[in-house]
């Protein structure tokens, strides 16, 4: 599984393609229109309850547009706020803070919205049990949530389709569910081996094979402790299919060891944050 690191480079890099996004080809042509010598105080607030997560792709935003702003981070990445919470005071020009103050508060809406969807599944399923995130995101930006993901309390699963091996039920359509994994395991190349089933009788098919991880999809309660228990003591167990945040619970109680979630990236939605002048 892949380490999710943001350097600044990297941080900085994609906030140059938003800006130029948001200002090509002629820049902000309304804020223009405004002294451009006048120094404001302007507060960035939480107008909800969330984790906040994002705020160096934010001050880098301000940065990138003015490097004489001054972004004075009052809560950390990662930290629950409450709503009307202070998050960031940014001093400087008035016209440099309004050309950025839509990309920024973008990326930090955004962001934290997946790090709080996170957060909330995290707590209903316990200590005992991991939420993970899938692959199911936008394109060039899964670095981005899956550190959000990280942020909220969750962890992450593979980050591309080289980090592991993973059966699924296209590949199982094609071939022997059995020889697959036998397959898999004669490459030898240190991967982690992941076999999702759908039933219990896919499930016999391959206990006793050396494979790290079973992955129980779209299976009810009663079936999914069955599997858990027929499979548990040799494989870390996986339960994933439309699990939500009425039925994360009930899943999180079978004993399986994580529960992979997509709508935490590719359905979160975005926290509302505001800029006060």
């Amino acid at each position: 599984m892949s380490k999710i690191k943001l350097s600044e480079n990297f941080i900085i890099d994609r906030v140059k393609l938003a800006l130029t996004e948001d200002l090509y080809p002629n820049g902000d042509i309304t804020t223009d229109l405004i002294d451009k010598k006048k120094i404001v105080k302007a507060k960035l607030i939480s107008n909800q309850k969330a984790v906040v997560a994002g705020l160096l792709f934010a001050k880098h935003t301000f940065l990138k547009v003015d490097n004489k702003i001054k972004f004075t981070i009052k809560k950390k990445d990662g930290t629950l706020v409450n709503k009307n919470s202070l998050v960031a005071i940014i001093k400087g020009k008035v016209n440099s803070i309004l050309i950025a103050e839509r990309v920024a508060l973008n990326f930090l809406s955004h962001i934290s919205g997946i790090a709080t969807k996170t957060n909330q599944f995290v707590k209903l399923a316990g200590k005992k049990c991991k939420i993970c995130c899938t692959r199911k995101t936008i394109p060039n930006y899964r670095v981005i949530q899956k550190y959000a993901v990280k942020l909220g309390g969750g962890t992450n699963h593979r980050f591309n389709l080289s980090d592991e091996f993973l059966i699924k039920d296209n590949h199982i359509a094609s071939s022997d569910i059995r020889e697959l994994v036998k397959r898999a395991i004669n490459y030898k190349l240190g991967k982690k081996i992941t076999v999702e089933v759908d039933s219990l009788k896919q499930l016999k098919k391959i206990i006793g094979l050396k494979f790290d991880t079973i992955l129980f999809d779209n299976m009810n309660i009663k079936d999914l402790k069955a599997g858990i228990k027929l499979a548990g003591k040799y494989y870390e167990t996986e339960a994933s299919g439309n699990i939500n945040l009425k039925t994360i619970k009930s899943v999180a109680a079978t004993g399986v060891n994580r529960i992979s979630v997509g709508s935490i990236t590719h359905s979160a939605p975005a926290i509302d944050f505001k800029l006060e002048i």
